[in-house]
């Protein structure tokens, strides 16, 4: 994890830079407080796949608890035997 002052994002190279070499996230503080997270494409595009595939894994756990799923042989077989497979 890097952290830097609000100043230096004038130095969009040296951010960039830190961006690519941490592959994640950069914070940027403001008097020493965070204020600011400036990241690389690749790098967000990784923590919404992850965020998403967490969402779809959470959805999965709840229906299971509410046991609302269907056994995966049962349906093939009612595939089967609609379409005389």
């Amino acid at each position: 994890m890097q952290i830097v002052p609000m100043r230096d994002l004038k130095d969009t190279v040296k951010i960039e830079t830190l961006c690519s070499e941490t592959k994640g996230p950069v914070f940027v503080t403001k008097n020493g407080y965070g204020k600011l997270v400036v990241m690389d494409i690749e790098c967000f595009e990784k923590l919404i796949r992850q965020a998403y595939e967490a969402k779809l894994v959470n959805e999965a756990l709840d229906s299971y608890e509410k046991n609302e799923t269907t056994d995966g042989d049962k349906v093939l077989e009612e595939l089967k035997l609609k379409y005389g497979l």
